[in-house]
């Protein structure tokens, strides 16, 4: 966890003297990636028939205003130039019709079974499944077959407004443009049958079909395949009586159509043994073709929109392999967060556990501070009451609200001020090591208040010669407000938790800049702090364990911090922070190949701080994205199970956590909300970091505006300081 900085570059004003405002790319892309994902969701839900589909069916009505001539007629209807007539296909000649499809199981054998019988047939065919499956429609063409629209989402036309009924067919014609490069003058409505089943709300509909320049067709034979009666029951009912000629009612998806492929390759011959003829619909009334070609821009666009969709299926693809690899990594983090934290609990709580000798020597407590006025009188408060001896220094980086005149003013014993123009936090916190005269160094931040043992706790470790840094326990000070209790969650489970599983990994990332301590004999053959990364702390943690130093967790070193209070306060340290890890992670990428205690880091510590500090966040909201999706589209009751299937595994996390730490049980109410809201945050801000590293763009320090409300600790206890209060501001 990397500490607030002490750089700050003074707003530069405009003519008008307000500040200069502008939403930086890197702001707005993170935002264009949601929207984009947002509406490929959409896409994919519509495709599919999971939002504005209609599957109603219109029940029997009457048939008095259908013409007789339409009821006792041929199953082609031609109502096109506003007089209806039927047509009927000639004696000998069949034409198979398949509904519903394309489907990238079955069609391709119906289509590999037509060719095998040098036949040709119409298929029906939805905008959602050529959406989905545009080759297949091309190959109907390209073979001979005629296509015809079926609607695109399949609803009941009889059902359905004016205005819906242009859509479902221009949105089928837009597929089968994009898909064949055509357009198709043949209509079959859904849940049609035969010309005798129109009634008094079908016939409106053909009727206006017709005036849009359709043939609507429907047939007058239905093998009925769909019911899967059995290969032989199928070729019974699709062969017609005498001779004669028909349009044969099949279908190519909707389920398994074994049976219905079976029939065919029997059909096709016995038929053309018997003289039948099998063609397309034109062919067998010897009419131009049905099809004409699309150019210019409707081309463009029909291919536009079978592009989006097939991106929108791909997208949705990779969601789903993300999905597996963060609930994966979510669980894995999980079962070892909650083995290897209670191993080391359990190893560091037992009876007669010790380091080695007790450390008793005194130790230097360097405090970085750059405007820290409201909070440095607490912070060196607080270390006056240590039960540890100490020196203090405190390392004034340019201060302009006189926070090193704060400190001399308390006129201390063993606290000195070092004055330095403003260089950043790695250049007072070298400063300091050059001027402390122990070996053993604490470093806290200006804002952080320890409680009597903290550094008694914090340094016991350096009685193993081989540990070389030993980060603390740092907590949030000012959790009351909710924004403070979500980042309390945070450092308990999240923090915490994931020290002690580091440190029985040996591979702790990060030493926080609120409490931790070093060998001065490790840190200066590694240069000291570095200033090459936004994530000091994490820097130099990653550099110790490469150096063969041992790196620890100190539960019982308390520290008490000011956790933002703000999102905008909030949204800068995590970018900063993450930003910053990608930064080291980075810099340290060579330790993958290096041999020795530098390679065991690598191999073992840089791919579980990317998996579990990079990966994981950024791929955790794909859980909450899945969450609305099943909402909105479903099914919903199992979407609703599997999440607060997840959200019981971190609620099981986070009590143990609150229980090692023995903190309030109370303060996880707001977990779930936490898990809706805080993440999506967190989220945007490690994408930002990420567009940010791969733009090759910089990020600045930025200065966290304080408050000074964590007071010094009083028995334990780290109350809310009274000074300040109302400069505090609300949560955002």
């Amino acid at each position: 966890m990397a500490s607030p900085s002490h750089r700050r570059r003074a707003p530069r004003p405009d003519r008008r003297g307000a500040l200069r405002r502008r939403v930086p790319l890197r702001l707005l892309l993170p935002l264009l990636v949601l929207v984009a994902l947002a509406a490929m969701l959409m896409l994919r839900g519509y495709v599919h028939s999971e939002i504005l589909a209609d599957h109603r069916i219109q029940k029997p009505a009457p048939t008095t205003e259908v013409p007789e001539d339409i009821l006792e007629g041929g199953p082609v209807i031609d109502a096109r130039t506003g007089k209806a007539a039927t047509l009927s296909v000639p004696d000998h000649r069949l034409v198979l019709t398949f509904d519903d499809g394309p489907d990238p199981t079955w069609t391709p054998k119906v289509l590999d079974v037509l060719k095998k019988h040098d036949a040709h047939a119409v298929f029906f065919v939805t905008g959602t499944m050529t959406s989905r499956y545009p080759d297949l429609v091309k190959r109907m063409v390209d073979e001979g077959h005629e296509v015809g629209l079926h609607t695109f989402n399949h609803p009941d036309l009889a059902l359905q407004s004016k205005k819906r009924i242009d859509w479902e067919l221009s949105q089928n014609q837009l597929a089968i443009t994009g898909a064949a490069g055509i357009r198709t003058s043949l209509f079959r409505p859904p849940y049609s049958s035969f010309s005798d089943a129109m009634d008094n709300e079908s016939w409106p509909v053909t009727q206006y079909i017709g005036s849009r320049g359709y043939l609507t067709v429907v047939n007058n034979t239905d093998s009925e395949d769909w019911k899967r009666p059995g290969v032989d029951e199928i070729i019974r009912r699709a062969t017609p009586k005498d001779g004669k000629g028909a349009i044969v009612l099949m279908h190519d998806s909707g389920g398994d159509r074994s049976q219905t492929v079976a029939a065919l390759d029997r059909f096709l011959p016995d038929l053309k043994d018997k003289g039948y003829e099998f063609d397309n619909l034109t062919e067998a009334l010897d009419a131009p073709s049905a099809h004409s070609p699309v150019t210019g821009p409707e081309l463009w666009k029909g291919k536009a929109w079978i592009f989006l969709v097939q991106a929108s299926e791909h997208i949705t693809d990779v969601l789903v392999v993300g999905l597996a690899i963060i609930g994966t990594l979510v669980i894995a983090r999980f079962v070892l967060m909650l083995l290897l934290s209670g191993a080391h609990a359990r190893r560091v709580r037992r009876k007669g556990f010790r380091w080695g000798p007790p450390v008793t020597q005194p130790v230097t407590v360097l405090v970085p501070a750059y405007n820290e006025a409201k909070c440095i009188e607490n912070t060196v408060t607080s270390l006056m009451a240590s039960d540890h001896p100490i020196e203090v220094l405190v390392i004034d980086d340019g201060s302009t609200d006189g926070t090193a005149r704060i400190v001399e003013a308390m006129g201390l014993p063993n606290v000195r001020v070092i004055r330095q123009l403003n260089a950043g936090k790695p250049a007072a916190l070298n400063r300091g090591l050059a001027n402390a005269r122990h070996d053993i160094v604490v470093m806290m931040d200006g804002d952080t208040v320890f409680e009597p043992s903290t550094v008694r706790e914090l340094v016991q470790p350096f009685a193993d010669p081989k540990v070389g840094a030993v980060a603390g326990n740092a907590k949030v000070g000012n959790k009351d407000s909710l924004i403070g209790a979500w980042q309390h969650i945070e450092y308990v489970m999240g923090f915490n938790l994931d020290r002690r599983m580091y440190d029985i990994l040996r591979c702790m990332p990060t030493i926080p800049g609120a409490v931790g301590a070093f060998r001065k004999s490790a840190l200066e053959p590694i240069g000291g702090m570095s200033d090459d990364t936004l994530a000091e702390d994490t820097d130099v943690t990653m550099a110790l364990h490469r150096a063969g130093w041992r790196v620890v967790y100190a539960e019982n070193a308390r520290a008490w911090t000011e956790a933002p209070e703000t999102v905008q306060q909030l949204w800068s340290q995590r970018y900063r922070w993450s930003y910053g890890t990608m930064q080291a992670i980075w810099k340290h990428r060579r330790a993958l190949v290096d041999k020795g205690p530098s390679g065991r880091f690598g191999r073992v510590g840089l791919p579980f701080v990317s998996l579990f500090m990079i990966v994981a966040p950024l791929l955790a909201p794909l859980i909450d994205v899945f969450l609305l999706y099943g909402l909105v589209f479903g099914p919903t009751q199992q979407t609703i199970l599997a999440w607060l299937g997840v959200l019981a595994i971190q609620a099981v996390c986070a009590a143990y956590a609150f229980r090692l730490d023995k903190e309030r049980m109370t303060h996880l109410i707001s977990l779930p909300l936490q898990q809706i809201l805080y993440r999506q945050l967190m989220y945007v801000v490690l994408l930002q970091s990420w567009i940010t590293a791969l733009t090759g763009g910089r990020l600045r320090w930025q200065k966290l505006r304080r408050t000074g409300v964590v007071g010094a600790p009083v028995n334990g206890a780290v109350p809310g300081g009274q000074a300040y209060q109302d400069d505090r501001r609300p949560v955002a």
